[in-house]
Formats: structure tokens, C-alpha cells, sequence
């Protein structure tokens, strides 16, 4: 938010540096994030003086040039070449001398003494485009013969030098969206600093306004008085559409704001002075001269101020005419009713919209205008009137015009202001430190609040209906804080601390042991928003949208419901790399999903939902360099199920406890399961082409998926032990098996394991053949096994009987052969 330096003085009187005041308002915790000098015009006009063209002829060699005089003032005449049509002798002009800066959006470019087609010229003279002053090039400026020459053009135009706090306001501080709710709390801050020297806060008198005639009456009806607890307004008669005075325009330039014309400068002015948003109808156009407030049909459709059509939700809040939308209330103005160059009569609206009502509609149409802003963080519903005869007092000042109609103000059910009782005893323990009680009234007291009732104990405090998020004890002690001065609060001198039971295992060393694992491998961690699209759940047919989080009130449809699987966020990384010519990528991700289980609402409302830690892994392209030493390998299946293996290595957790399984599905073109007493641990393999469609994705992708909830429960109850270094060696031997083609390793490897419990420490794959060679619907595996005694070295006796068991058990369960 952009407070002017100079605005602001308008409403507290302080003589204090803009870098004082920056001080003061962070530590009242309004954080100034930057303080900028600015100049109405960029540049300030420095070197820019009124000038007298003395005398103007055609350039000999150019026919749309003129050769001119001009004199700029302390008897000095500069010749200059002027490309200007309308240049003439006589009259007064802006000048830019040799040496000025000028900027043309924000690159400068500076006037230097030249010759232009062998005619020298020292200087320019000026259009209204090339000074900053407006937008027109179709000639230089002219200004009135009453001109002063030599005048220096910032003071001529009246250009201000200025300094902007760029406050970092957080949500909770609707009472500060404006110049007056920032002067409130300077004011607060410096009288409880010196209260010998008090200070106040200045707003404007609107004891001068009056009705002067009801020939222009119209009626208000609010029909959602829920959603707009309070509307007021008023009309004018007469005014004349204009453009702004300076001072006007200067205060708008200063925070960054565009100058348009009297009227809807005067209602940015008001917005950004009290922080409460008016609206200006063009009463002509207000059908039947009626204004009603009410929601109209789902699907209405309604084309707002820049043009697009919009189809309103059924919850939206309409401002009314007695045949159609006007404005979406509080949030954006429509095409056709709003002021114009040749409007003459204005309707006022100065109202109290319900917050969540506004939020729910600037969400879901994706809008974020300067009155929604405030009006979804809480205005002032006591405001509304005063704001009013503010705003019509602007208007008959700058634009002319009558009262013609009496004051409008529907307000059924009024909004008081809320009392809360504070105990001095939870002030000192929230704060850490014992403040006076008289200095605590002070601070309340400064802040606008009126103390009701107190004891020696506790204090009843109300609290004026700006400040709409105070509602709490805790919220009062805030605000006595920030006056009092964070800084002001003293560094206690000792530590307390308690013992905390890790429970086991530890969830953070386990998850930083295998981030540590995959990032020394090569692989890149992401973190995806757990918010995303809700068209997943209808393109991804693995998802069911029935268990679908929905968000009531999204930031957008990109962030509609929690998510119920890491692919989708992750294929999003993918694809913007991939997008950015990263072609070869290796992602993981820690990441929770959600679903809804259960729909009874007389449940708890924690059953109705379940949360689940995933380990998600991508690869995609190569997964090592190009280089002289090693040939580039490309991501496959095979690597990534070589990943997942040594990740359940790093862990601990013996492989043979799993059961694997190969998988072919909506997910998984090729792909492999590990479950673990029936429950999936880990799915992998790669992607399917119909997923990658959905995405815009051209290439191979692989992906794992880890039940990180599952791991965790089995490294619950897993024991580590110290095993010696065998004394005994291993003995390896091989098996050629010929077997049905229906036949997976992991059968031969679990059978292997069943027959054998002792002396079997492993099994390996190192070749499989299918072909012409061997009967049709067989194929042959070559499998190494390694056994080992701990007591003693194996004889070839043990081993041949071992090796012959395993083998005879092949042809008992499976019909397997040797080869």
C-alpha cells in the first residue's frame, strides 16, 4: 500500500523526516518495506523554463522544420529547431534547455546543443507527451500569454516533490488501508511518546452539507440485508464532467494512480483518504429510478467495466437498476452505468458490504480491485454517511451541481461496537513484561477506544467499528503492544526450555536420510502447492472426484481441492522444465495427499478425511552427462527400480519381506508393485501416453510412488543389530531354468527363499532368453545363488544337496526344467 508523505501531513501537523516516520510507523507495525523520493513529473522539470518565441521561419533544408528565437528569460535568446506544426512567433512555450533530462516512459534522454540540417539548436521545445504533463503530440504546448518567460516550468505546473511509504500491510489491518487510519496510528505513536506535546488527527468538515431540492429522488431497496447491511447515498444535479484540478491530480500521480477525469478522481481520492470505496452512478441511467440491492439468477450474465462479459455465480451481490445489473457490489463497476464525458447527474453509493459476501465474489471472478480490497477485510459501517457528504462536497466543489434528492441511508439492523473486558493480569503474561496501568489507558485512549469500566484488575474497553478484526482479548493487547513498542519490550536474561519425546522412528531424520540419498544422486527436490486443479479429478481416471477436498472459497480454479496425488503437481514441474529446454530430469518429492472417506456428517468431522505422506520420484531423458569416460544412459524403468531398491536398503528394510507384482493400468504402461503383508508400499514404472497427453509431455517418463505412512510404520517396529563380519565364505552357484513364459523372477526368487531359509542369502537375474531355441511358450532364466554358512565353510557336498533341493522344488511347484 502507497501512503503519501505529503497527504499524510494534510491530517496529522508533524515537521518530522520521512525517515523518522518510516521508524515510527514500522515500529507501530505498519512495516514501511520502502521509502521513495518522487517528483509528480518524472525528473521534476529541472532545466525546463517558460520561453517567448521571438521569431519562427521555415528551415532552408527541411520543409517540416522551423528555425526559431526563443527567448528563456535573463536576457539569453536560443535558436531552435522545432518539428512542431503549430509553432508560431509570439507565442509563450515550454522550453527544455541544453543540458535537461527528460524521460520518455522511464528511459531518459537528454537535450544537448546540436545542429540539425546545418542550423544549430540549443534546446527543445516541448509537446505535453514529452514533459510527462498528459498524452498529446500533436503539437507543442501553448500556454496563455500571461505566462511569465524564464519561470522555471516546475513551478509554473506546479510539480511536487514527494515521498512514498510503501507499507507491507497484513490482513488484519483494514483500520490502516487509507491516510487517515495510517495518521491514527502516527498520531497514537507520538502522543504516547510525548503527551506534553499532544498531537491529533485533521479530517475534513462535512457540517456545510446540505439538501438543496428533492427534484431528483431516487429510491433504495435492499433486498439481501445480510449481505449489505447498510447503503447510503445521494444525488447530485448538474455536474460538469472535467478535468482535475492539480493539487487533485498530484495526490493520485503520487501513489501511482492515473488522473481520469474530476468525478472519478474524486471517488479515488475519497477511497485512499478514509479507506472506504464510493461508487458514482450516472443517475440518467438508473432505469426506473430505483437502485436494489439483491443476488440475481445463476447464469445472469453482466459485462463489467473493462469490458468482459461475466456469468454471476447466483451468490454474487448486484447493485440494481429496476430492470438489470449496474455493478457487482463493492467489487467491480459495470459497462453502461458508470460517469461519462457527458454525464450530468451522479448517483452517490457509499456503503457496508458484508466481508465474506465481497470475498466470495472477488475469488471467484478473479478480481482484485482497490474497493474489494478493503471491503473484504471490514470497512466502517459507521462511515458510510460521513464519507458521503464527503464525497458530494468534493463534487459540488470541482464539478458543480445541487443536492437534489434527500439522504438515502437503509440501515435495518445497526452495527454497534463491541465491548470486550481485558484482564491486566493476561496483558502483562501475553506481553512478557508489566506495563503501568495508566500507561495502558493512555495507549487505548490514543487509539480511538473508550474505556467503559475498570478496577484495579481488568478494564472494559469499546472499540470503535474501524478497527472490524479487533473482536478479542488477545487483539486489544496487540494493539496495546504495537504502540507501546515491540522494541520497548526487554530480552529476558535466561532460556526456558522443555523436554520434548521424539517419537520413534524420527520422521525428519528418516526423510532427510533419503533426501540426502536421492540429492547426492543427482536429483533435484520440488515443493508443489497441495492446492490444485480440480479437472484433474475428472482427466486423471484413477482419481475418484467423489473423495475430492473441496476449498469453499479458492484463490482460484487452479486451486479449486487438495490433491489427492503427488503425479499431477509433479508432471506440472515436469512440463515447465521441459517447457524451458530441461530436457533430462531427476525430481523427488515429500508431499502429503488427501481425500474425503466418508460423507455422514454426524461423524467426527477429522474421520471424515485422511491424509497420507507420499514419496514421489520422476525421471525423464538422460541421467548422467555426456563425456568422454562413460556413455549417456537414458532414464528407464530399470534405473528407477534400481533407486527405489537402494532406498529400501538405505532403511534397512529387507526385500524379501515384500511381495512384487507387475501392474499394467490407466497409470502405468509398464509397471511394477511392492506390497508389504498385502498393503502397497511403492507402485513404479513407467508413465502411460495418456497421461502424458493430458500434460502436452513428449517423452518417456518413470515414476515411484512411496506410502511414506507405510514406511514409517515398518521402521516403527524394526530393531538394527550388529552383525560381524563373516568368518566363512560365500559360495555362489548357478541354475539355468527353462519355464513357463508366465513365470516372473520374483516367484523363482520367493520359491528359492522357501525352500531354502539357512544357508540362501541371495538371488540374482543376470540373463533371460526367449527364442527359436527353446520350445514355444517357455524361456529361460540364468539366476546366480549366493549361500553362506555362519558356522562353517560349505563343502561341495552341503551345497550340490542344497542346490539339488532348490532345484527339484522348481519342478515340484512350478514344472521348471534345467537346461
Amino acid at each position: 500500500m502507497k501512503i503519501s508523505y505529503n497527504w499524510l501531513k494534510e491530517y496529522v501537523h508533524i515537521d518530522l523526516d520521512p525517515e523518522k516516520v518510516s521508524e515510527i510507523l514500522t515500529n507501530t507495525g505498519l512495516e514501511v518495506e520502502s521509502l521513495e523520493k518522487i517528483e509528480t513529473i518524472k525528473g521534476g522539470l529541472k532545466g525546463v523554463v517558460i520561453g517567448h518565441v521571438l521569431t519562427c521561419v521555415k528551415h532552408p533544408d527541411a520543409d517540416k522544420l522551423s528555425v526559431t528565437t526563443v527567448d528563456v528569460g535573463n536576457d539569453t535568446i536560443l535558436p531552435i529547431v522545432c518539428g512542431a506544426p503549430n509553432v508560431a512567433a509570439g507565442q509563450k512555450v515550454v522550453v527544455a534547455t541544453v543540458g535537461t533530462t527528460l524521460y520518455s516512459g522511464d528511459k531518459p534522454f537528454e537535450i544537448k546543443k546540436a545542429k540539425i540540417r546545418g542550423e544549430v539548436s540549443e534546446g527543445m521545445i516541448c509537446a505535453e507527451d514529452e514533459l510527462g504533463l498528459g498524452e498529446s503530440h500533436d503539437g507543442i504546448m501553448v500556454l496563455p500569454e500571461e505566462a511569465e518567460i524564464g519561470m522555471e516550468a516546475r513551478a509554473y505546473f506546479n510539480i511536487e516533490e514527494d515521498y512514498i511509504f510503501e507499507i507491507g500491510l497484513t490482513p488484519n489491518r483494514n483500520d490502516a488501508m487509507s491516510h487517515v487510519g495510517v495518521a491514527r496510528d502516527l498520531v497514537a505513536s507520538l502522543n504516547f511518546q510525548d503527551s506534553n506535546n499532544p498531537h491529533k488527527v485533521f479530517t475534513s468538515c462535512t457540517d456545510s452539507f446540505k439538501v438543496q431540492n428533492n427534484s431528483f429522488p431516487i429510491e433504495v431497496i435492499v433486498e439481501d440485508a445480510e449481505a449489505c447491511p447498510r447503503y447510503s447515498g445521494v444525488t447530485i444535479s448538474g455536474v460538469t464532467v472535467q478535468e482535475s484540478p492539480d493539487w487533485l491530480k498530484n495526490r493520485l500521480l503520487s501513489i501511482g494512480l492515473r488522473p481520469i477525469n474530476n468525478l472519478v478522481d474524486i471517488s479515488n481520492y475519497i477511497l485512499h483518504e478514509t479507506g472506504h470505496p464510493t461508487h458514482f452512478f450516472d443517475a440518467d441511467k438508473i432505469k426506473g429510478r430505483k437502485i436494489i440491492i439483491r443476488k440475481p439468477a445463476k447464469g445472469t450474465r453482466f459485462i463489467t467495466l473493462d469490458e468482459v462479459e461475466r456469468e454471476l455465480s447466483g451468490s454474487d451481490l448486484m447493485i440494481c437498476d429496476a430492470n438489470e445489473g449496474m455493478c457487482i457490489a463493492g467489487v467491480f463497476g459495470g459497462l453502461h452505468s458508470g460517469v461519462s464525458e457527458s454525464t450530468k447527474n451522479i448517483f452517490i453509493e457509499s456503503a457496508y458490504f458484508d466481508p465474506r459476501s465481497i470475498r466470495k465474489t472477488a475469488k471467484y471472478h478473479g478480481l482484485n480491485t482497490d474497493s474489494s480490497f478493503r471491503f473484504e477485510r471490514g470497512a466502517d459501517p459507521k462511515a458510510t454517511l460521513y464519507v458521503m457528504r464527503r464525497a458530494a462536497l468534493l463534487v459540488q466543489e470541482l464539478a458543480g451541481g445541487e443536492v437534489s434528492s434527500e439522504v438515502m441511508d437503509v440501515y435495518p439492523k445497526p452495527i454497534h461496537p463491541i465491548q470486550i473486558e481485558i484482564n491486566y493480569a493476561n496483558i502483562d503474561r501475553l506481553i512478557g513484561q508489566k506495563i503501568e496501568h495508566d500507561r495502558i489507558q493512555d495507549i487505548l485512549i490514543y487509539l480511538g477506544m473508550e474505556i467503559i469500566n475498570q478496577t484495579n484488575e481488568m478494564l472494559v474497553v469499546e472499540v470503535p467499528t474501524f478497527k472490524a478484526d479487533v473482536t478479542r482479548e488477545a487483539d486489544i493487547i496487540e494493539e496495546i503492544l504495537r504502540i507501546y513498542g515491540y522494541n520497548n519490550i526487554l530480552i529476558p536474561g535466561q532460556v526456558r526450555s522443555s523436554l520434548s519425546y521424539i517419537e520413534k522412528p524420527d520422521r525428519e531424520q528418516i526423510q532427510n536420510l533419503v533426501s540426502n540419498y536421492l540429492s547426492n544422486n543427482g536429483f533435484a527436490e520440488i515443493m508443489n502447492n497441495s492446492l490444485t486443479k480440480a479437472m484433474y479429478s475428472e482427466k486423471l481416471s484413477f482419481i475418484d472426484p467423489a473423495n475430492d477436498v473441496r476449498i469453499f472459497n479458492p484463490l482460484s480454479n487452479d486451486l479449486g481441492v487438495l490433491r489427492q496425488t503427488l503425479l499431477a503437481s509433479g508432471l506440472e514441474s515436469v512440463v515447465y522444465n521441459l517447457n524451458r529446454k530441461n530436457l533430462n530430469l531427476s525430481f523427488y518429492e515429500f508431499g502429503k495427499t488427501y481425500a474425503q472417506i466418508a460423507s455422514d456428517k454426524s461423524k467426527d468431522v477429522l474421520e471424515q478425511y485422511i491424509e497420507t505422506i507420499h514419496l514421489s520420484i520422476f525421471v525423464t531423458g538422460n541421467v548422467n552427462r555426456e563425456s568422454w569416460y562413460q556413455k549417456v544412459n537414458a532414464g528407464d524403468f530399470y534405473y528407477l527400480k534400481s533407486i527405489v531398491e537402494l532406498i529400501l536398503k538405505k532403511l534397512k528394510i529387507d526385500d524379501r519381506m515384500f511381495m512384487s507384482a507387475q501392474i499394467s493400468d490407466d497409470v502405468f504402461s509398464t509397471g511394477l508393485s511392492l506390497e508389504w503383508n498385502g498393503k502397497m508400499l511403492v507402485k513404479l514404472g513407467k508413465l502411460s501416453t495418456n497421461i502424458l497427453q493430458i500434460f502436452d509431455i513428449h517423452q518417456p517418463v518413470f515414476w515411484a510412488d512411496f506410502n511414506w505412512n507405510m514406511v514409517l510404520d515398518i521402521l516403527k517396529n524394526h530393531k538394527l543389530s550388529y552383525k560381524p563380519v563373516p568368518k566363512y565364505p560365500e559360495v555362489r552357484r548357478d541354475l539355468a531354468l527353462l519355464v513357463n513364459a508366465d513365470i516372473e523372477f520374483e516367484q523363482l526368487k520367493k520359491i528359492a527363499f522357501d525352500c531354502e531359509k539357512k544357508l540362501l542369502k541371495a538371488v540374482n537375474l543376470f540373463d533371460v532368453y526367449e527364442g527359436d531355441k527353446i520350445e514355444k511358450g517357455k524361456k529361460s532364466y540364468a539366476l546366480s545363488y549366493i549361500l553362506q554358512d555362519d558356522t562353517q565353510t560349505l563343502t561341495d557336498k552341503i551345497i550340490d544337496k542344497t542346490m539339488n533341493k532348490i532345484a527339484m522344488t522348481y519342478a515340484h511347484r512350478i514344472g521348471a526344467t534345467l537346461r
